[in-house]
C-alpha cells in the first residue's frame, strides 16, 4: 500500500526539479502481490505477480497537489483486519517522487493517466515475523492522509 502518482501530461526526460508539474494528482494504492508466483523457480519474477486482475486497486479520490502543505511528505498507513501493519511518510521513501519521475522518464514516455506506485513502508507481510499473508476473509485497508481510505475484502480468485 502507498501513494500512487497520476501523471497529468506527456513527458520524457523530465527534470527532477520540474517533475511535480507533470503530475495531475495523487491517490492511494494497494500493491498486492502473489508471493507464490513471485518466488516460483526457475525465475523469480517481480512484475507479473503484481499485475493480476484486481491486484492494484487505487482510490478513493484523485487529489491535486495544491491540497497538500508538502506533497513530498504525505502519511500513508495500512491495516490487515484490525492490525496496523504499515505506517510511514513519503519523505521516508528511498527515492523521492520527483526522483522516481525523473529516472523513469529516461526510460519511458509518460502519458496522462499513467500511474506510478511509489513503494510501501516497512511492514509488508513477507518481511514480518511471523509472515502475514493476505488470505480469503481478511480485510485490507489503506489510508493516505489527504486522500482518504480504501477498504477491500480479500476473496479467492
Amino acid at each position: 500500500m502507498g501513494l500512487v502518482v497520476v501523471m497529468g501530461r506527456t513527458g520524457k526526460n523530465i527534470p527532477e526539479a520540474g517533475a511535480w508539474s507533470y503530475v495531475a494528482g495523487v491517490t492511494a494504492g494497494q500493491d498486492v502481490s502473489d508471493r507464490k508466483e513471485q518466488w516460483r523457480k526457475p525465475i523469480n519474477q517481480f512484475t507479473l505477480p503484481k499485475s493480476y486482475d484486481t491486484f492494484s486497486p487505487i482510490g478513493p479520490y484523485l487529489v491535486t497537489l495544491d491540497e497538500f502543505a508538502d506533497p513530498d511528505d504525505i502519511e500513508v498507513a495500512g491495516w490487515v483486519d484490525d492490525l496496523e501493519v504499515q505506517r510511514g511518510r513519503t519523505s521516508d521513501l528511498i527515492f523521492s517522487v520527483p526522483e522516481l519521475i525523473a529516472w523513469l522518464s529516461k526510460r519511458v514516455t509518460f502519458e496522462p493517466g499513467d500511474l506510478i506506485f511509489t513503494g510501501t513502508p516497512a511492514g509488508c507481510g513477507v518481511r514480518r515475523t511471523p509472515r502475514l499473508y493476505l488470505t480469503e476473509g481478511k480485510v485490507l485497508r489503506t489510508e493516505v492522509t489527504g486522500v482518504g481510505t480504501m477498504v477491500h475484502p480479500v476473496v479467492a480468485g
